[in-house]
Formats: structure tokens, C-alpha cells, sequence
């Protein structure tokens, strides 16, 4: 799947639902990078990770682009918010109260238990079961029809025993990480009524049928005893009646602003959102809209007030530049890109976005400028496919093939495209000199990209 890039920057991931030994079952998800709302949440959650002994640079957060609630950990040390969680959620209290949770399923090594679980498994009823509960997660994700006739399918040629089995399991995972995630949330001195109140939401839902609950309510089994085991610690804790942070709190209304902006219907950020409100993220939030709404005066206009209001923000600035940029006026959102990352200098989404517009605009003087920006955002981020597709294109333009193919293998094989790696690897191969470094790298990609083909075709 192509990337495409609006301010939110959506491109696609592979995740391992199952793992039966040689086989895994993937599924590309949808994804938003986004600087400012990427920020947000490291905000709240880097604190969490060092309390839980864990390096948050080596802990991916990745945002899911799903209307549903919810989030789990997966591929090791990878948490998956998705945006309808964000959006639905009421306080920054209540995200850190799931982050905590999910990581309290990585310091379990629950991700490593389910596995052993599934392959020690001795009969094919619970194989159905986990089989069906598969189809169910990946179909919340990708809305594929039938999916709850497959999975119901599945379940029933199982028995009620082998269904009780696994969610006796699944159950056990969920009190223990909800113990780490409440320990976490007290060190950090956060109330866990955000993390009750979340819960809560799912109260209604366990009389639905399984196709019709939220996707968290399927992967994290909620339980009279989990929410009474919670209460029970917001009764004895002493940070239980400590408001959030007014930072939190702004940066809470502007994340939820900016997503639905973006990814709700203009009519529907309205109603949020209506022209009475002119709190910061209301106008935000109607900002977005209007451009979406191919409005360009009246979003300029918004964007311009929130300027002149917050000269050091450097996301309204890049909000302006976006603006700009996508309605022809690539010059005129230059300026805006370049406020934006002289603002944060160290920002790859922000650095990825100027060198974008500089490739766009097609001057030689721009070009190595952008070329040497996105080599040192793939050094931050080596998985950043629209960065490295980018470059396959400035390589390009300046005549370096070998470089371009490079590129364009790097992309492939971060999309699972491992029949495209392999041509670009040997387009490379029949370039570079034998032994060199580009040679060394390009038979790295071949070989990489052989695994995967082979592992697609089991």
C-alpha cells in the first residue's frame, strides 16, 4: 500500500497476530505519524516505560488509523494506539491508565505466554477458538465482511471447555498487567480513575454480540473482579484525587482536536466543534476542517489568528505550510516548513515534511538540502518508508541509480514487498563494484527480501 502524506502522515505495518511455529498470520495496518500527536503521548508515556525499567527509545508507539477503541502490544516491545481510542477518550489520565496497562502485558511477557499457549496446545477445539478470536481482531482492524460468520464458525466447531481454557488465560494476563500498570500509574503519582473510567466504557458492551464489541473488549476480557480490584486501589492510593496537569490537559484537547480534524466528516468536527467555541482547539480543530473542506481563506484565516496568538508553536506553522502545499503554493509554504523545523531542529516528521516540499519543487539548489535531510531522518528512523521512498526519488534526480535502487529496496521490504526488493536489490547488484559497501548492503536487502518472499509463500 502506497503512503500518503496530509499532515497526518498514514502509511502501513505488518503485525504478527499469530504465531504457530513456522507460520504467522499478518496484517497491514493503517498507521498516522504525526509529530505533534507522537509528542503528546511520549509526554505521558516515556515517564511509564523508565518507572517500568524499560528504555523508551527501544519502545515503538504506533497509531493505529481505526474508528474502534483500542490498543495492545505486539512483535515484542510495540504499543498500537488506535485513534478512535484517543479520540473517545475524556482526560489525559485515561491514556496513561491504557499505556500503563499495555505495558504491564510487555513486562509480563504475555506476548511470549500466548504464543507458547497456542503451540502446546493438544487438540484442534482450541485451536479453533484461538483461530476464530484471530479472525475476530484482524476483521475489527480491516473491516472485512464476514468476518463474524468466519470467526463464529471457528468457534463452534470448538468446545465450550476449550473457550473457558483460553479466557481463563487471557483473564489471568489482564489482572497481572492491570497489577503492573496500577503500580506504574502510583510511582508516577497518576490517579487510576482514568484507567477505571476507561474501562467502564466496555461495561454495556459485554451483553453484545462479539461482533459488535469494540476490538479491546475482545483482546483484554473485562471482569466484575478487575474493575473491583481497580477500585479497590483508588480507594488506599493517595494520588487518587490528583488532577491532571493544565499542560496535560491542553495537550490532551489539542490531540483530540487535531484527530478530528482530520478524520472526521466536516459536519462532525462542526457539531464538536461549533463557531461559538473559541477555546484553542475548537478553532484548531475548525481550521483543519475548513481545509479539508477546500475552504483555503477561511482556514488561512484560523491558522493565522493561532499564529499571531502562539509565534513559537511550530505545528501551527507546519499546519500553515500544509495548507498551503497542497493547494499549489509550494513556495509560499516554504517559509512556514522552515519555521516549523527551526523550531524543533530535531524533529524527523517535521524534517521529512520540508524535504518533501524541496523534492516537490523540483530546484537543484533544494535538492541536496532534502537529500541530506532524509538521510538523517532514516538514521533516526531506519523504518520510515516515505523516507526512504523520497529518496529513492532525490537519488534519482541527482544520477544515483545505485542509490535509488537501494532506496526503493529499503521501502519494499518495510511494505512487504519482498519481490520488489529482490529487483531493485539486483537492479544495485549490477551496478556498484563487487565487495563495496552498496554491494554488501544490496546483497543484505537480496537476502532479507528472499526470507520474506519465502515466508509469504507457507
Amino acid at each position: 500500500m502506497a503512503s500518503v502524506i496530509i499532515r497526518l502522515i498514514i502509511c502501513v505495518y505488518a503485525v504478527c497476530w499469530a504465531s504457530t511455529g513456522k507460520t504467522a498470520a499478518a496484517q497491514q495496518l493503517p498507521l498516522i505519524r504525526d509529530s505533534e500527536i507522537e509528542h503528546i503521548i511520549r509526554t505521558w508515556a516515556d515517564p511509564l516505560f523508565e518507572a517500568a525499567g524499560l528504555n523508551p527509545r527501544a519502545v515503538s508507539i504506533r497509531l493505529v488509523n481505526s474508528r474502534s477503541l483500542n490498543a495492545f502490544v505486539s512483535g515484542g516491545q510495540n504499543v498500537f494506539l488506535h485513534s478512535g481510542l484517543l479520540i473517545a477518550s475524556d482526560s489525559p489520565a485515561q491514556v496513561a491508565g491504557v499505556i500503563a496497562h499495555e505495558i504491564g502485558h510487555i513486562a509480563g511477557g504475555h506476548l511470549v505466554r500466548t504464543d507458547e499457549a497456542m503451540r502446546n496446545a493438544q487438540n484442534v477445539t482450541l485451536m479453533h477458538t484461538l483461530l476464530g478470536l484471530g479472525v475476530l481482531a484482524v476483521g475489527g482492524f480491516t473491516g472485512a465482511p464476514n468476518t463474524s460468520k468466519a470467526a463464529g464458525a471457528l468457534i463452534a466447531g470448538g468446545s465450550t471447555a476449550g473457550l473457558r481454557h483460553f479466557l481463563a488465560h487471557t483473564r489471568a494476563q489482564e489482572r497481572s498487567a492491570d497489577q503492573f500498570g496500577l503500580t506504574l500509574l502510583e510511582r508516577k503519582r497518576i490517579s487510576a480513575r482514568g484507567l477505571l473510567s476507561f474501562l467502564y466504557k466496555f461495561e454495556d458492551q459485554e451483553l453484545l454480540s462479539a461482533a459488535r464489541q469494540d476490538p479491546y473488549l475482545r483482546t483484554h476480557p473485562l471482569t466484575r473482579d478487575r474493575l473491583a480490584f481497580i477500585k479497590s486501589h483508588i480507594e488506599l492510593s493517595e494520588w487518587s484525587n490528583t488532577p491532571s496537569h493544565s499542560l496535560d490537559l491542553e495537550m490532551h484537547a489539542r490531540m483530540r482536536a487535531k484527530l478530528v480534524g482530520f478524520l472526521e466528516d466536516s459536519y462532525r468536527v462542526y457539531q464538536i466543534y461549533p463557531k461559538e467555541d473559541q477555546s484553542l482547539s475548537a478553532r484548531y480543530a475548525r481550521s483543519i476542517a475548513y481545509h479539508r473542506a477546500l475552504d483555503l481563506d477561511a482556514a488561512i484565516n484560523e491558522v493565522d489568528a493561532l499564529i499571531v496568538e502562539n509565534p513559537d508553536d511550530p505545528y501551527f506553522r507546519e499546519l500553515k505550510g500544509q495548507m498551503l502545499f497542497e493547494n499549489g503554493r509550494l513556495m509560499d509554504a516554504r517559509p512556514h516548513y522552515r519555521a516549523a523545523t527551526e523550531l524543533l531542529p530535531d524533529d524527523p516528521l517535521l524534517m521529512l515534511e520540508l524535504a518533501r516540499l524541496d523534492i516537490e519543487i523540483e530546484m537543484p539548489e533544494l535538492l541536496e538540502k532534502s537529500i541530506k535531510a532524509l538521510e538523517r531522518v532514516v538514521r533516526i528512523e531506519e523504518d520510515n518508508n516515505v523516507a526512504w521512498r523520497l529518496l529513492s526519488i532525490g537519488y534519482g534526480r541527482e544520477g544515483r541509480m545505485a542509490d535509488s535502487a537501494l532506496a526503493s529496496g529499503e521501502q519494499a521490504l518495510l511494505e512487504g514487498r519482498p519481490k520488489d526488493a529482490l529487483l531493485h536489490a539486483n537492479r544495485a547488484l549490477g551496478i556498484v563494484p563487487e565487495g563495496s559497501p552498496s554491494w554488501l548492503r544490496a546483497q543484505d536487502i537480496y537476502d532479507l527480501a528472499t526470507r520474506q518472499d519465502s515466508v509469504a509463500d507457507r
